[in-house]
């Protein structure tokens, strides 16, 4: 999935560093303040046109993440690669997969979400003549129907009450991932897994959660990114038991 031309394009230059937002990820704290502030910092990511300029191969960047693309991302966040792999690892599952298939994101479609920001987007409108894509069974066939149902009626709705990639960040949090509008989050990680890791570096950078990991405490990390529940559910000795590994190899 290397991204040929990309060694000069570093996360540096798509990034620009927030300030902190004390709330967890999946708490109402997060949500209200994205709705009623346009303070939150919108970093510049290199557009998916300029992707296409380098000529990515369109059947490759659909491929997992390369020792380079960790390598990439960890330089610029200032933390270990064992750091990043070890969150992509508890996040995404030891497959690290972040797409069912390709330009099709692993996706968790959440009706209370979708709910809760129909009426809250720039755009109520319904999308006209999608489909559910061909190839999928099983859950990811029952959350992309859920999600082409819901965009039939209200498709900004739906794509922020949706959770995306192999980070699963709620569309609501376009603006926190640098993006200007949800349409341009989704074609993001719809894109690449780099994209998507790309997208995550954003998000714990202008939250202010990258201090956690750079500081490798892990249950800060967990509180703010998975929600009060994360100490029942072991996010935090997970991610560290992962880290342990990786920083051995």
């Amino acid at each position: 999935m290397k991204l040929k031309g990309i060694k000069s394009v570093t996360i540096g230059m798509l990034l620009i560093m927030g300030g902190g937002i004390t709330s967890a990820f999946f708490g109402a704290e997060t949500e209200e303040f994205f709705l009623k502030t346009d303070s939150v910092p919108s970093p510049t990511l290199l557009s998916i046109e300029s992707f296409d300029s380098l000529g990515t191969d369109e059947n490759e960047r659909y491929l997992h993440l390369t020792e380079h693309d960790f390598q990439l991302v960890a330089e610029e966040l200032n933390v270990e690669v064992a750091t990043i792999k070890a969150v992509v690892e508890i996040e995404a599952g030891k497959a690290m997969k972040g797409f069912w298939a390709p330009g099709i994101p692993v996706i968790n479609f959440d009706r209370s979400m979708y709910l809760k920001y129909r009426n809250k987007v720039s755009d109520t409108n319904g999308a006209k003549g999608e489909s559910v894509p061909e190839g999928l069974t099983g859950y990811a066939l029952k959350e992309w129907k859920e999600l082409i149902t819901a965009r039939k009626t209200n498709a900004q709705g739906a794509n922020m009450g949706t959770f995306w990639g192999m980070f699963q960040i709620g569309g609501f949090n376009y603006k926190l991932c640098g993006c200007n509008s949800v349409d341009e989050f989704v074609k993001r990680m719809a894109y690449s897994e780099l994209e998507q890791l790309q997208l995550f570096a954003v998000f714990i950078t202008n939250t202010g959660m990258v201090e956690s990991l750079r500081k490798k405490n892990w249950s800060a990390f967990a509180r703010r990114y998975n929600g009060p529940s994360y100490a029942s559910r072991g996010y935090h000795t997970k991610m560290a038991k992962a880290y342990a590994r990786y920083s051995k190899i």
